[in-house]
Parts: structure tokens; sequence; C-alpha cells
């Protein structure tokens, strides 16, 4: 690099540009795009489970809920055939719950596999706050395991590839 020291007769300002800030700013900005770019990149590395679905294994405590959407817009929700409201629904929840933990002769013989779990079929024209709603309810009678039962597409396997 070449620098002028102002020695000679020539009394003009000089119109060069020092750029040696620019060069400076532009490599502190490049460092920070290498440290950050892997940051925002990253993922955790799953292998996720390979499942068109999963055939259910009903047992006879298993609740099983319908949820569609009545006329009238308003959420419907079906235990079994029987049409049931929100706080009716969380009563025989409840209900269910305690008939089960006192015929199994309490908690503590109880094992997370003993529970009832609860089985949600949702039209598919229905809005999520009406299933959002069915799932609220459920766990806040106590109920661990809520699932959903679909329809598979016709031509699709049943086991886990």
């Amino acid at each position: 690099m070449a620098m002028s020291a102002g020695s000679g007769g020539d009394d003009k300002p000089l119109s060069d540009i020092n750029t040696t800030p620019l060069v400076d700013v532009m490599l502190v900005l490049l460092i920070i795009f290498l440290i950050a770019v892997p940051v925002v990149v990253q993922t955790v590395d799953l292998q996720l489970p390979k499942v068109a679905f999963e055939p259910t294994t009903t047992k006879p405590e298993n609740v099983s809920l319908s949820v569609t959407q009545a006329s009238d817009g308003k959420c419907a929700v079906f235990w079994g055939l029987a049409p049931v409201s929100s706080s009716e629904l969380l009563d025989r929840a409840v209900a269910k719950l305690e008939a089960d933990i006192k015929k199994a002769g309490g908690v503590e013989n109880m094992t997370p596999e003993d529970l009832p779990e609860v089985h949600i079929r949702g039209d598919i024209n229905t809005p999520y706050r009406c299933i959002g709603g069915t799932i609220y309810t459920m766990q806040r009678a106590g109920f661990p395991k809520v699932g959903f039962i679909s329809e598979p597409e016709p031509g699709t396997s049943t086991t886990r590839l």
C-alpha cells in the first residue's frame, strides 16, 4: 500500500477515500454472520416414526366421543350416542374416572396402562374450538390419554414401516 505524507508542492486536499475502516467493518460483519448463521439453522436430529396409521385397540372402559358442529353453529358433543353439554361432559368424565379408580381398588392399584383412554371422532368440517374444547374438558377431568379416531385413506397400510 502506498501512503502520501503530504510532502510535495501540491496544496490541494487529498481525494482518496480511507478504506481501512470500511474493510474493518466488513470483516466484523462477516465474522458475525459466520457465527450467527449456524445458530439459526440448528435443528434437533430426530427420527420420526413412519406410520400411515395405527389401528386402535378398543377397551370397554375407553370413552368414545363424537364432536361435530350443530346446524346453529354451536359445538355438539356426543358421549356414545347421547348428546352432552360441556358441563355434563365434565361431570360424566369425572364420574367415569372415579368409578374406574374405585373399581380398581384405589389410585395406588392403578398403572398408566389401566387408565381409560378418550377416543375422539371429529367431523372434518368441525371447527378446532369444538375439538380443542373437548380435549381440554377431558384433560381437566383427569384423563391423561386423549386420542383421535380417523378414517384411513383407501389402500394405506396398517403396519409400521
